[in-house]
């Protein structure tokens, strides 16, 4: 589903997440190479992870007013992000689609106006199945590959 008349720049993104449970937090951090590119009101982020359980390819799309992340391969998961409302979303796992819901915190984002260089932070709590998962802080930076 790529669409070739759309230009994308090589960036390199930087992202950290930090997870609190409880009173228990974690942190992780990854820095991967993908691509950027604008459509209509949007921009996009496109890159690979890779983890135990195999290769997860990322999409994270951005507007004014909400985001959008779906990862593909290994885990495939949608969640949506909207400051002013609870989103649905799902998780595919082995045992089946689990329903997620995010209540977003925080939602705010800064995009260099010639350049393909930014951050996106998001802040939201997880509910799975109707139950509270834990709070998630993301930040992404990303910055075009010289």
């Amino acid at each position: 589903m790529t669409d070739n008349s759309i230009e994308s720049t090589p960036v390199k993104i930087h992202l950290k997440t930090n997870v609190t449970i409880g009173d228990d937090s974690d942190a992780f951090e990854l820095v991967s190479f993908g691509r950027f590119y604008e459509k209509d009101d949007a921009f996009f982020l496109k890159y690979d992870e890779v983890q135990e359980e195999g290769t997860i390819h990322t999409v994270v799309k951005v507007t004014d007013t909400q985001a959008l992340i779906l990862r593909s391969g290994a885990v495939k998961m949608r969640m949506v992000f909207n400051e002013w409302e609870e989103m649905n979303g799902s998780y595919e796992s082995e045992l089946g689609t689990l329903l997620l819901k995010t209540k977003t915190k925080k939602l705010s984002h800064t995009k260099h106006l010639s350049k393909a260089e930014g951050d996106f932070n998001l802040s939201y709590e997880l509910i799975m199945q109707g139950s509270s998962v834990g709070d998630y802080e993301m930040s992404i930076n990303f910055k075009e590959e010289e």
